[in-house]
């Protein structure tokens, strides 16, 4: 059987640890809670709060706004900010916009590629129900 483009860029993704799997799903149920309470609708700082505190509570690793070294050349040429780093494991990028773009992606996979992190959430808070909103992004290989 022949493997076509998209089952040979699958092959390609590192498959999480079962570690990061449980902080991934430790975020999606803090997340799914602040969503359940809030709803859509709010500014996307509101969520950042709201989801910090239930991190909190729940007692999950994280930390907020935390800076990232963009490097070309190994030379420092920025810094970038992740929304949440989990467990220093998970990135979380939160958004609250109509709908996701590829723009949204592509960032929560350049933040992959400066951490060598190999799991990232975006999830936006502005549908209807989370798990509409939720986007599981893996770096490749």
């Amino acid at each position: 059987m022949e493997m076509n483009r998209q089952d040979a860029k699958n092959a390609k993704k590192r498959e999480p640890s079962k570690e990061l799997d449980i902080l991934a799903h430790e975020v999606i149920g803090a997340a799914i809670e602040v969503h359940r309470l809030l709803g859509p609708g709010f500014l996307e700082s509101v969520y950042h709060q709201a989801l910090r505190f239930e991190f909190e509570m729940r007692g999950i690793p994280h930390k907020f706004k935390h800076p990232v070294a963009v490097k070309y050349k190994n030379h420092q040429v920025g810094e970038g900010e992740l929304d949440f780093l989990v467990g220093d494991l998970l990135i979380v990028e939160l958004k609250a916009v109509e709908r996701l773009a590829p723009i949204h992606e592509a960032q929560v996979m350049s933040y992959l590629k400066m951490t060598k992190n190999s799991l990232g959430l975006l999830i936006n808070f502005n549908v209807p129900l989370l798990k509409e909103g939720i986007k599981r992004i893996i770096l490749s290989s």
